[in-house]
């Protein structure tokens, strides 16, 4: 069987640790000493190191490779104007840590401890991103459909891990007579969707990561959907999770621009492993044609927009 550069790469074993001294340098290039992004760069380490554990303990590839964690790592660092936000870099931990917990409960109706745990995550997610909470009804549906593990427990288990944070924060609100800090924080729940082309046009780093991440989701999906009868049953269900997420997050990002830094730290978690499914995966000619054309066009716009942000900050 034909070897390509792309499954070379796919499946060495240096290829995790290259992308991981690449990552350390982008944050370097970036600003990582002199802005004192620290803590955010623990963030990201972080979320690295939970993407791989979900990869490894759901078998997201059937062959040995760590190209979930490359992309992931890849799709981040060219994003380099997003390094700053913290708030992006917990609801990101959180979705991870969510989703890595949540997939435990596949075909378990009686798992209601797993699952309060996962939506303790979301909950936490959504006291720093409230509009994280128009993704629960979808992962009930999901419960159901594919995860096979909707019950009555783990329906009220999902619901009180999603609001557990907010009775500790109740309390503490109360105590300092601040409960309108609360209402005010769910309220943004209603903000009127404000899509506009005119903003989009204007922000040409923002516009050239969006439509990376939507090429690399739709070649992913495409492939996935063609390919799916190759995997195991579960890992279809978790895949088709991934697709939905990604469909419904690419949907509220247009509808919420002004919420673009977190939205797209989303949208990059749930594209990973299906573009980290194709890239491993596939062997033909035209793919590993496309992967070196991807690679190019990563590291083209990691550094415009690495560029572009050491001119614009002040000196």
């Amino acid at each position: 069987m034909i070897k390509r550069l792309q499954n070379k790469i796919a499946e060495s074993r240096l290829a995790l640790p290259f992308m991981v001294v690449y990552a350390c340098l982008i944050w370097l290039a970036a600003g990582l000493v002199s802005n004192g992004w620290w803590l955010q760069f623990g963030c990201f380490a972080t979320s690295c190191y939970l993407m791989a554990t979900m990869n490894n303990v759901h078998v997201l590839l059937r062959i040995y490779s760590r190209m979930v964690s490359c992309v992931f790592i890849a799709l981040s660092c060219a994003a380099c104007f997003l390094f700053p936000s913290l708030n992006g870099a917990v609801t990101e931990i959180c979705m991870i840590a969510c989703l890595l917990l949540w997939f435990t409960s596949y075909q378990d109706r009686e798992a209601s401890g797993r699952t309060y745990y996962a939506m303790l995550f979301l909950g936490i997610a959504s006291m720093t991103f409230v509009e994280v909470l128009w993704l629960l009804p979808m992962m009930w549906v999901m419960m159901y459909t594919n995860l096979m593990s909707l019950s009555w427990k783990t329906w009220m288990a999902s619901l009180l891990g999603v609001l557990t944070p907010y009775w500790a924060w109740f309390c503490w609100l109360l105590y300092y007579g601040s409960l309108s800090t609360l209402t005010d924080h769910f309220s943004q729940l209603a903000t009127t969707p404000t899509f506009s082309i005119a903003q989009w046009t204007e922000d040409i780093p923002s516009l050239l990561m969006l439509l990376l991440v939507f090429v690399m989701a739709a070649i992913g999906t495409t492939h996935f959907i063609r390919k799916h009868a190759d995997d195991k049953i579960r890992i279809r269900m978790l895949y088709a999770i991934f697709i939905w997420m990604d469909a419904v997050t690419l949907l509220m990002l247009l509808l919420m621009p002004q919420h673009y830094d977190t939205l797209i730290r989303l949208m990059v978690v749930f594209t990973s492993p299906l573009m980290g499914h194709y890239i491993a995966l596939t062997r033909t000619r035209v793919t590993d044609i496309t992967f070196k054309v991807l690679a190019v066009i990563i590291l083209a716009i990691t550094f415009y927009h690495l560029w572009l942000w050491n001119t614009s900050s002040p000196s």
